[in-house]
Formats: structure tokens, C-alpha cells, sequence
């Protein structure tokens, strides 16, 4: 009988450490994985606290208008007839118009966003997204005095042709790049003139 209670005894005991060896490799499975879940959100909550900082600056949205229905050549038709100049007139307003807004939201931002931060790198890298939407819309304020400039050229009835050689600069390069001025063989040329002068 004593034997058979210590021979008990000990399977409880080997029981009763597997049982404990089982709980704690369990815990620290469960360890491990609260601590993988703590590192995961904050990675994202870094992420996410350094989005706002830096807002991104859409890269040539207003740049290059592509929002348009390609016009539809019928055969035989006139070079910058009505149609087309209406079609032309309404690519350009459109262009114009979203540059304008692009102009009013970049105000907007800045007003909204401008702080005087205590940390020096935080005021840094402000003021250099700052520059950057300034420089952009700078560019862009060319680019509505060359929209304007179309304009004026479509109402006169100078569009549409090039400003060296006075051929039709076509269609489908004026929906590639409304605001140009000359042909694609004037064009080339000039652009081979500027790369020997530099």
C-alpha cells in the first residue's frame, strides 16, 4: 500500500510540473505576442503621428490637365472650327480653374497650419514643405499667365498654330499640351538649340 501511494504521489507531482511547464510555455507564447502587438502599433502610430507633419505635395496634379473627352476628328472637317475651339476653350477654363482652387486650398493650408513649434527640427522641416508649396505654386502661376495667354489666342484666332513656322500645330499635341506654341519640328529644334548653347 505505501508503495503504491508514493508511486501516485510522484505521477501527481509529474503531472502537476507538466502541467505547470505547459502553463508557462503558454504564457510566454502569450508574452511574445503582446509584445509583437505592442511593437506593430507603435510602428503604425509613429506612422501615423508622422503623416500630418509632412503634408504630400500632389506630384504635377495641376501640372498636367487630363480630365477632358478627346475631341472626336470628323473627316474633312476645318482646323480650329467651332467645335474645337470650344472644346479648347473649355480644356483650358477647366485647367485654369483647378489651379486657382489649388491656389486657394494651399493658402488655406497654410494659414491653418502655421505654428510656431518649440523643436527646431519640427519648425525645419515646416518650413521647407512650405517652400516646396510655394515653388509650386509659383510654377503654376506661370503656368495660368500661359493659359491666359491662350486664351487670348483662341478669341483672336491665332490657336493652333505655331508661332515660328505658322503651320497647324494639331489636335491631338494641343490635348497633350494645351498652352503650346509651336509645332513639334519648331519645338525640337529649339529644344536641340538650347542643349548646344548650355
Amino acid at each position: 500500500m505505501p508503495a503504491k501511494k508514493k508511486t501516485a504521489a510522484k505521477k501527481k507531482v509529474t503531472k502537476k510540473k507538466t502541467v505547470a511547464k505547459k502553463t508557462v510555455a503558454k504564457k510566454t507564447v502569450a508574452k511574445k505576442k503582446v509584445v509583437a502587438k505592442k511593437a506593430a502599433t507603435k510602428k503604425t502610430a509613429s506612422k501615423k503621428k508622422a503623416a500630418p507633419k509632412r503634408r504630400r505635395i500632389p506630384s504635377n496634379i495641376s501640372q498636367e490637365f487630363k480630365q477632358f473627352e478627346p475631341y472626336k476628328i470628323k473627316k474633312g472637317e476645318e482646323y480650329m472650327n467651332e467645335a474645337q475651339v470650344e472644346h479648347f476653350h473649355n480644356i483650358l477654363g477647366s485647367w485654369k480653374q483647378e489651379l486657382m482652387e489649388e491656389v486657394d486650398r494651399t493658402v488655406h493650408h497654410m494659414q491653418d497650419e502655421a505654428a510656431n513649434f518649440p523643436d527646431p527640427n519640427d519648425r525645419a522641416s515646416q518650413e521647407s514643405d512650405f517652400t516646396m508649396e510655394l515653388r509650386t505654386r509659383d510654377r503654376e502661376r506661370k503656368l495660368i499667365k500661359k493659359i491666359d495667354e491662350s486664351i487670348a489666342n483662341l478669341d483672336s484666332g491665332d490657336y493652333g498654330y505655331c508661332e515660328d513656322c505658322g503651320i497647324e500645330i494639331g489636335i491631338r499635341r494641343l490635348e497633350a499640351r494645351p498652352t503650346a506654341n509651336q509645332c513639334i519640328d519648331c519645338k525640337s529644334l529649339s529644344e536641340i538649340r538650347e542643349k548646344s548653347m548650355s
